[in-house]
């Protein structure tokens, strides 16, 4: 494997792994702000019982959030360096453009996340209730402005606009307003966030489960229940419709080769049906053993049944994605996980409903046990979307294989991708003996300034 193979696999590896944690914190930033939402509620109306089950919530979450928000900020970090040392010509060719969102992001979303972290976490006390909900509002804002500016980044090399090119041939950019609020970024940003809330909703019911199971925090265990399971329920729902639906349709319309390796679809053809599974066989370009549902495929991408969705073999094999087999299993794997996810949360609901669900220890269970899921379900899904734009970098602009920093040899490259992959597991082993302890304490008062006010 060459410098380039390397190259790819290290920015793949760290990538990944510092999503797991992106996910959590977004996602946890809204449930906690729920939670303060309530606790002022019950505030309000003096319902002194209330407030403190939902401010312990917070806080105990709130500590979740910082040792997650940590590790997420280390295994950041890396990232941003690879752009200048294995990736030196994508950088100078579109770093005219991109570099706008990477600073905006550093220089705004995370400074306001991490300072009113700070606030959040110690600043109980002096704040009062409503500026420590405002606190917990900034921190849920930072963080999803966060999401949004890397989301952008993405979506301009997913689906370029606002750009042109310079006497040097670089992109530099020409609109602001068109490459920020790229139609692309919009639903990616809605289906991305839509995922971490997901994430977010299902730790939570996980830990709440965990101690119905065992007997502990029953009030906080209910409260935590309920709230993680319409927060889960909701985003769910909007994962399906509207932002998935939209989403897939965008690539229908921009990335047609990409939606056909997707499907495992090598012929062009009207009424096309959509495959529940099967085995792409690239060489003999057909799917194996599949299980179809007819005319859905068309309907789904284009909203008509009689819709002509193209075939690999109407595109040059040079366009195609370079790892179709992958690309097809991940995109199968989101989906089907993602309606794992949502059978799960209604199911949740509906005893939620009838007030079943802390007596249904089935259920429980299942909660309990389901924790990994988004976290496969989101890896699989942006899998999905990097390996359907191969073979670019930029799409239709830059190919991948002429983004690499040429003087780096792919034994450097090797060498500092094994140091993170141990760097990482020394990282990953901490932040489990963390979580694991702060779950085994509980929602109990915080020490100094949350303790006093609690």
């Amino acid at each position: 494997m060459g410098s380039l193979g390397w190259s790819r696999l290290q920015f793949g590896f760290t990538i990944t792994y510092h999503y797991l944690f992106p996910q959590l914190t977004m996602g946890l930033a809204l449930v906690i702000l729920v939670f303060k939402g309530l606790a002022l509620r019950a505030d309000a109306s003096k319902d002194d019982a209330n407030k403190t089950v939902y401010d312990d919530l917070a806080r105990f979450w709130a500590r979740i959030f910082g040792i997650n928000f940590a590790v997420g900020v280390v295994t950041g970090i890396p990232m941003e360096f690879q752009f200048g040392t294995n990736w030196a010509r994508f950088s100078d060719y579109s770093g005219g453009v991109i570099g706008l969102t990477l600073a905006m992001e550093g220089m705004f979303a995370f400074f306001a996340e991490s300072a009113f972290l700070g606030l959040f976490l110690f600043g109980e006390k002096k704040l009062g209730p409503r500026g420590h909900f405002g606190a917990g509002f900034m921190v849920f804002l930072g963080s999803w402005l966060s999401g949004y500016f890397i989301v952008a980044t993405n979506a301009f090399m997913q689906h370029p606009v606002g750009h042109a090119l310079d006497a040097h041939g670089k992109l530099v950019l020409v609109d602001v307003w068109t490459y920020l609020f790229n139609s692309w970024a919009f639903w990616e940003y809605a289906h991305t966030m839509s995922a971490a809330v997901i994430t977010g909703a299902f730790v939570v019911t996980a830990v709440a489960a965990y101690w119905a199971l065992m007997g502990q925090h029953e009030r906080h265990a209910r409260s935590a229940l309920r709230i993680g399971v319409i927060v889960g329920l909701t985003a769910c729902i909007m994962q399906l419709f509207p932002t998935g639906d939209q989403h897939g349709k965008l690539v229908a319309e921009h990335q047609p080769v990409a939606l056909a390796a997707m499907e495992g679809k090598f012929t062009t053809e009207s009424h096309a049906e959509l495959a529940i599974i099967g085995q792409p066989n690239v060489d003999e370009r057909r799917l194996e053993n599949p299980i179809v549902v007819p005319y859905v495929l068309s309907f789904l991408a284009y909203g008509s049944f009689g819709a002509t969705v193209k075939g690999l073999d109407d595109f040059p094999r040079d366009t195609w994605p370079d790892n179709i087999e992958l690309l097809y299993f991940s995109y199968h794997v989101m989906v089907g996980l993602g309606t794992i996810l949502f059978a799960i949360m209604a199911g949740a609901g509906l005893l939620l409903w009838k007030d079943r669900l802390m007596r249904t220890r089935a259920a429980l269970w299942v909660l309990m046990l389901a924790w990994p899921f988004p976290y496969i379900a989101t890896t699989a899904g942006w899998m999905t979307a990097e390996l359907g734009r191969q073979p670019w970098l930029v799409y239709g602009l830059m190919r991948t294989a002429h983004g690499t920093s040429p003087r780096v040899s792919a034994g450097s490259v090797a060498f500092s991708t094994l140091g993170f992959m141990g760097l990482y597991t020394v990282l990953g082993l901490l932040f489990v003996f963390l979580v694991v302890r702060a779950i085994a304490r509980g929602p109990a008062p915080a020490a100094g300034g949350a303790a006093e006010a609690h």
